[in-house]
């Protein structure tokens, strides 16, 4: 794609001709078809193979295995059901002779289905056409194609219809199974810059080379840059990962959390049990209560059952007024003491409900009381397991606490004392060190403080400096201000003409996609049908250099008997003598 140090520029050959290649767009792998792409190479190879054999492109196809016979009657019905599944619903062939309009129709949808759409008008010349590219290995003539339901034409139509409809089930099954293809580029590329290299514009070679060298930089450079925003995804998700996998997993904080569970149902189990043991207790004294009340009820019975008795001899007895009144002050009296009994009897009642309500009171701050002992005695740790628990039946301190608080407890704690006194006499000796560096540090600190004073007054004069440099930046301060806001004035001017720049360039740019959108189309047709006279030319070609052929041989002939014809007369020409 370079000029050769030799000098002159290199001449294309006449058959590129500048003007030709002009015309002729620039291909773009990414818009065309796989499938055409598939079968433009196929035309060319049976295009090749034609010119190198003298033989037709449609006669190669033909020659590779044995082929269905579908005049059998048993062949065309599993053929034809062949082709109504893949049709269905489009277009359905009702056999045995389908109707001439719906062959037609099966015809042109096949075509549309592997890409080779045909002309209303042409559809018969391109039928044969495109059989003949795609290299179909059945015939059929034009005028079979003029009534194609008749007993004679059907077969070849079937035969034509089953093998599109096994190409076009090959096409679907490999436009879905391969994966899309983003557009070449370097194809694009290296077609132009040959095109334009052929035309002979190197500057537009140069231009072309710098575009995509600067394109396929920048392509570098953003995958680079993308894999670097991948590894260090990659570099969060491990670390993300490991911290997950260091943590506790699901599993241990469940357990945890079912021991903690475990642990409070204990407690509470505890606590439902002691609350048992006590409404067990109250059932009893309220047993006993209940015989005491048995027992004072019977005594009232049999109290009574006495007063009626002497009040039935009393009754019997013969009395005098005196005697009367002395029995009367006597009742008085002794009502007046049942009076006295009963309001004693109600207040000592009263004070034993409110010495059981202290009672259970006590108790439970005695409880308290020794849970916090309890509490206290696992945070001195004094290395032995002991416990308060509470016995509310005893009757003494000694049977409620228990005994073994003294001959457990008290040792315990003895020894834990001693150890505090040890640690406290050890803490006595540190803190007269501390007390000895402590005044070595009051005598640095004295030494600090002059050097600080001194420190002071370098300070004060560095701050008088500091004041006049603040002065001095205050007012640079205040004219930088004054050019930054002239400055962003300036700027603001020139970012209001970018941004109307900018606007037109978006049109322009919108523009020149629109124009280059239009280009590209008309290219494309242009090379369609550059493509099409290029076949007609080839098939052209083949058939002359057959006539050709065809008109050498017979020349040969005719020249070979000419000459025996020639031969054959110098021999019965006599010879002329020697007199003559």
């Amino acid at each position: 794609m370079r000029r050769g140090g030799g000098g002159g520029r290199r001449l294309p050959r006449s058959s590129l001709a500048p003007s030709a290649l002009e015309a002729t767009p620039a291909l773009d792998s990414s818009g065309i078809p796989i499938r055409n792409l598939n079968s433009a190479f196929s035309r060319r190879d049976s295009d090749a193979a034609s010119l190198c054999s003298s033989r037709p492109a449609s006669s190669i196809g033909a020659g590779a295995g044995g082929l269905l016979n579908f005049s059998d009657r048993a062949t065309q019905a599993a053929a034809l059901r062949v082709v109504n599944a893949f049709l269905a619903p489009a277009v359905t062939l009702r056999g045995p002779l389908p109707a001439a309009r719906d062959i037609q129709a099966a015809l042109r949808l096949l075509l549309e289905r592997i890409d080779f759409p045909p002309n209303e008008a042409t559809f018969e010349d391109d039928l044969t056409q495109s059989l003949k590219l795609l290299g179909c290995p059945y015939k059929i003539a034009r005028s079979a194609l003029k009534a194609p339901g008749t007993p004679h034409s059907w077969p070849p139509h079937l035969a034509i219809l089953h093998w599109l409809t096994q190409f076009a089930q090959i096409c679907d099954a490999e436009a879905s199974s391969a994966p899309e293809t983003p557009p070449n580029d370097l194809m694009a590329y290296t077609t132009q810059g040959y095109r334009h290299f052929l035309s002979g514009d190197d500057d537009v070679v140069e231009a072309l080379d710098e575009e995509y060298l600067s394109k396929a930089r920048k392509d570098g450079e953003a995958a680079v840059a993308t894999v670097r925003t991948l590894e260090k995804e990659v570099q969060a998700l491990e670390a993300e990962v490991n911290q997950l996998t260091s943590g506790p997993s699901r599993r241990e904080a469940l357990e945890a959390e079912k021991e903690a569970f475990t642990a409070d149902v204990k407690k509470f189990e505890a606590v439902v049990k002691a609350w048992k043991g006590k409404i067990g207790e109250r059932e009893e004294a309220l047993v006993d209560l209940e015989k005491e009340l048995e027992a004072k009820v019977l005594d009232a019975q049999r109290t009574a059952a006495e007063n009626q008795e002497l009040l039935k001899k009393v009754d019997a007895q013969a009395v005098n007024v005196r005697d009367v009144e002395r029995m009367h002050r006597e009742m008085q009296a002794i009502e007046s003491d049942i009076a006295n009994a009963e309001n004693v009897k109600a207040s000592q009642e009263d004070k034993c409900w409110e010495l059981d309500s202290k009672l259970v009171t006590k108790l439970e701050e005695l409880e308290g009381r020794a849970e916090q002992c309890n509490q206290a005695i696992k945070r001195l740790k004094p290395g032995i397991d002991f416990q308060y628990v509470i016995n509310s039946k005893g009757t003494s301190p000694s049977e409620m606490l228990g005994p073994d608080y003294k001959t457990v407890l008290k040792p315990a704690l003895l020894a834990h004392a001693e150890e505090n006194k040890r640690r406290a006499v050890l803490n006595l000796a540190e803190s007269a060190d501390l007390q000895k560096q402590l005044q070595g540090s009051a005598k640095m600190l004295e030494e600090e403080r002059s050097n600080i004073s001194s420190l002071q007054a370098k300070n004060e004069e560095m701050l008088a400096c500091i004041n006049s440099l603040d002065r001095e930046i205050t007012n640079d301060d205040s004219r930088c201000t004054a050019d930054a806001r002239r400055m962003k004035d300036e700027l603001e001017k020139k970012y209001n003409g970018l941004s109307s720049v900018e606007k037109e360039a978006d049109e322009f740019l919108k523009n020149s996609e629109k124009r280059l959108q239009e280009a590209i189309i008309k290219s494309e047709n242009a090379t369609q049908a550059l493509a099409h006279e290029l076949l007609q030319l080839v098939d052209s070609i083949a058939e002359h250099k057959e006539l050709m052929e065809s008109k050498i041989a017979q020349g040969r002939k005719d020249l070979y008997e000419t000459a025996d014809f020639i031969a054959s007369l110098a021999s019965k020409t006599p010879s002329p003598g020697p007199h003559t």
